[in-house]
């Protein structure tokens, strides 16, 4: 079990370094999303709250910055007809 626990964790770390070589900021963020994942399970297991929570929060803010970035420009500005 600490073999595969100690896995997931370097594993989240590979995923988020990894993430630094995306060249879209969309990826990048899509990939910080999927390492903090792994780092809230990591967390789970280990019973560490300080790393779910702010993994949680990574993952949120990965999330939706990696959906606005995919909102084709202009989609929800007021129209400019006045």
């Amino acid at each position: 079990m600490s073999s595969l626990l100690e896995l997931v964790g370097w594993a989240a770390t590979g995923v988020f370094a990894g993430s630094y070589f995306c060249r879209e900021p969309q990826t990048l963020r899509k990939v910080q999303a999927f390492a903090a994942i792994l780092w809230i399970a990591y967390g789970v297991v280990i019973h560490s709250f300080p790393i779910i929570i702010s993994n949680v929060i990574v993952a949120a803010l990965a999330s939706v910055s990696a959906l606005r970035a995919g909102r084709p420009s202009g989609a929800y500005e007021p129209s400019q007809d006045s």
